[in-house]
């Protein structure tokens, strides 16, 4: 195991020793190989610098309880990675392959894994570009398809804290655009949106619906839950929501595991008030309680603490990553 202050690991990259490179040209896909040298060089005139034809995602490694380690359900990220190839025109990367290639590079960083018990875990990270030179606008003819990885931190260090949110003036997607997808384009146009939002003093920007704007859709990196005064799990529904794994999984948690009702539905701006609890749900995370939404100047206020269903969902979730509690099959990736 590397020497790392495991316990104060911020979320930034740290460079770990190997990662996975595989290039597409002439049609098809190459074997991919293991490598070393973690830099990238392209042509200056490259469709994603030119045109941002990329698409990633993001998962992570844990250390368990008994000292595995293990990664959370892989085969979802390699499905939603080939539903963002897709809608960019991009050669689907084949999903056993991307598993694999998950699997092969966390072995070989197996020494940045943190130890159990630190709250801190490998963060993985596969990503696509178009990377021959295109001048018009149009696709690329080459691929390369990466996994980098890297030590990240807790994302809660000194207990959590419910957040302070803003309704956005920002749009994040256009009905029948890219917001369903994990495209690079999608965070780039968020990320005026997030700096003014910090710059006021507020964590993170509440996107309504583009077309009305009455709807709640998601912030610029997580998707929501809520909960009803009748302890219903609620989350929105949306075609320009980007379809969360880990939103997917603590649904799957709130029913089969708690007992509980849930709904995946359009949610209004007005029913904001008529909920008990909130929180912002994905990988960094898992779930982050929103303690209070600024409606430009009309506060709607959910308390000064995690909620108890909020804390049973990421309790009982986070101790299916870690090892503490049976997961449902498929679910975790036995890496060593």
């Amino acid at each position: 195991m590397k020497n790392i202050d495991w316990n104060n690991l911020d979320f930034q990259y740290i460079e770990t020793d190997i990662r996975f490179v595989s290039n597409y040209k002439n049609g098809s896909w190459d074997e991919g190989a293991l490598i070393k040298d973690s830099t990238v060089t392209i042509s200056e005139c490259a469709c994603v610098l030119q045109y941002a034809q990329t698409c990633f995602e993001g998962l992570k490694a844990y250390t368990t309880v008994d000292n595995r380690v293990v990664c959370f359900r892989p085969d979802l990220n390699a499905e939603r990675m080939e539903s963002s190839s897709k809608y960019l025109e991009m050669p689907p990367y084949p999903k056993e392959k991307f598993v694999n290639a998950i699997v092969d590079v966390v072995r070989a960083n197996i020494d940045y894994v943190p130890p159990y018990g630190t709250g801190a875990s490998l963060y993985i990270r596969p990503f696509m570009y178009g990377s021959n030179a295109v001048i018009g606008v149009k696709p690329a003819l080459e691929y390369s398809f990466r996994i980098f990885t890297t030590p990240v931190g807790a994302y809660f260090k000194g207990g959590i804290k419910p957040i302070v949110i803003r309704i956005s003036d920002f749009d994040r997607a256009a009905p029948h655009g890219t917001g369903h997808i994990k495209a690079g384009l999608n965070y780039a146009m968020s990320l005026h949106a997030i700096v003014d939002a910090h710059n006021k003093g507020y964590a993170e920007n509440m996107y309504l619906d583009s077309a009305t704007r009455t709807k709640v859709e998601e912030t610029g990196g997580a998707n929501f839950i809520f909960v009803t005064k009748d302890n219903t799990v609620v989350t929105p529904k949306s075609a320009s929501i980007l379809p969360s794994i880990t939103r997917r999984s603590l649904m799957y948690v709130a029913e089969n595991y708690l007992g509980l009702k849930t709904e995946e539905r359009e949610i209004a701006k007005e029913e904001l008030r008529d909920f008990k609890e909130c929180a912002l749900c994905g990988t960094a995370a898992v779930l982050s309680p929103v303690g209070k939404i600024d409606d430009h100047g009309n506060e709607i206020i959910y308390g000064s603490s995690m909620g108890e269903i909020t804390k049973s969902l990421y309790d009982t979730l986070t101790g299916i990553q870690s090892g503490k509690i049976e997961a449902p099959k498929g679910w975790i990736r036995l890496i060593k």
